[in-house]
């Protein structure tokens, strides 16, 4: 079962909230993270992403920047200031994107819960990336940014959290630079909340599996150097926002391809018709539902859906991830890398081919063709969005998703909420 705990926020002032808050340090590069901060002494991105605050170059692994990070979390806390509750609580956080709005709550979740796999991943991790947040955890003995969290919807705990919004004025509530509005509350009375998510069997990550990984690794690194370890200590738990499943929206994470592995655009064509039946002129906003793809090759769209199997094109078919099918090998971006990445342009691992790149639906189709009518691509590829529902049904087979199969969106923000261990 689920157990969700209190913990005392180190957070900054109301009128201070929205100069601190700061999008995700995983979602931005060092120059994207610069020029958002530029002007910005208070940007959280000065204790997330430290590097821009040292000279352009600097090995962003670096003893100098886990110093700079230390050194300017505790100047932020001095200077803005931030202060810690005198007592545990629960939180609630919503946010509100143009017509879409989820509200989550923001509580402690346990390592040990994480470790056993009562919250679930989907998403294999990449060392180098623990390492780095293994060791800003422990530089900084805080979790700075929570984990994107979600559960199989409950309506006690949702009339809990509606009936929490509506009696008590937020803590903060602020419109970011994107347009999204977020507002926190502080849960009057938090046990009965406790209570029900007791009886949630599982959680997920939706995001956030680098910053879960290196809550285990950190806790792992505490617990030896403790003596006196008792299981209490608050490094043994991690920092979320909990949503429930049919608030979720999931974006369209799209790829370009830098080159047609050989072939001239006419037989990269030619190929992908063996494979897929092919339509012009297709929408450039993408696909409108899954098993379709939309395709950008000199300068036109194109609709591919898969052959039937049994045709001469030896392909998969994609059948929505319904019946006994795998749910990873029937999701539409395994779909894809499976009948078209790998045989057609050569790409046998996203995570490692330069020759990929991958694009936020937040972003639209219109990067898309920047990329390609710019020249620093030759083709791109429009998915549907992948569903919570695909998520939830890999996350319970146990299965790692492709890379890059999932953009939430809208996104916390990182120095709202911060959990000291």
């Amino acid at each position: 079962m689920a157990a969700i705990h209190p913990f005392r926020a180190l957070r900054p002032p109301a009128d201070k909230v929205g100069e601190v808050a700061a999008v995700p340090y995983d979602v931005v590069n060092t120059e994207e993270a610069r020029a958002l901060a530029e002007g910005k002494p208070s940007s959280f991105l000065h204790v997330s992403r430290p590097e821009i605050d040292l000279p352009a170059g600097t090995d962003l692994y670096s003893d100098e920047v886990y110093a700079r990070a230390a050194e300017n979390f505790l100047q932020l806390i001095r200077d803005c200031p931030l202060e810690i509750e005198a007592e545990p609580g629960l939180y609630l956080y919503r946010l509100v994107m143009g017509g879409h709005e989820q509200t989550g709550v923001a509580a402690c979740v346990s390592v040990d819960e994480y470790d056993r796999g009562l919250i679930r991943k989907h998403e294999k991790t990449r060392p180098d990336k623990e390492n780095d947040r293994t060791r800003h955890v422990l530089e900084l003995r805080a979790q700075t940014g929570p984990v994107f969290l979600t559960y199989r919807p409950d309506r006690r705990i949702d009339a809990l959290v509606a009936g929490a919004s509506a009696s008590s004025e937020p803590l903060y509530d602020f419109t970011a630079d994107d347009g999204v509005r977020h507002t926190v509350w502080r849960v009057a009375v938090p046990e009965q909340l406790a209570r029900c998510f007791e009886e949630v069997p599982l959680l997920y990550i939706a995001d956030g599996h680098h910053r879960a990984a290196s809550a285990s690794r950190a806790r792992a690194a505490l617990r030896e150097q403790n003596e006196n370890h008792t299981g209490d200590e608050e490094y043994n738990r991690f920092l979320a926002v909990i949503f429930p499943a049919d608030q979720m929206q999931i974006l369209p994470y799209n790829r370009v391809v830098k080159d047609l592995n050989g072939l001239s655009p006419e037989d990269f064509l030619d190929a992908v018709r063996g494979r897929f039946d092919v339509t012009t002129d297709a929408n450039p906003r993408g696909p409108g539902k899954s098993g379709h793809w939309h395709m950008y090759l000199g300068g036109r769209w194109y609709g591919l859906t898969l052959k039937k199997a049994g045709g001469d094109n030896g392909g998969t078919r994609n059948n929505g991830g319904s019946g006994d099918d795998d749910p990873v090998a029937s999701l539409d971006v395994s779909v894809l890398q499976d009948n078209l990445l790998e045989p057609l342009l050569g790409i046998r691992d996203v995570r490692t081919d330069k020759r990929i790149d991958f694009v936020g639906g937040i972003r639209g189709t219109e990067e898309l063709v920047r990329h390609v009518d710019s020249g620093a691509a030759a083709v791109a590829f429009a998915l549907h969005r992948t569903s919570i529902d695909d998520l939830l049904r890999v996350s319970d087979a146990e299965g790692i998703m492709p890379p890059k199969s999932t953009w939430f969106e809208p996104k916390l923000r990182d120095g709202i909420l911060i959990h000291t261990i």
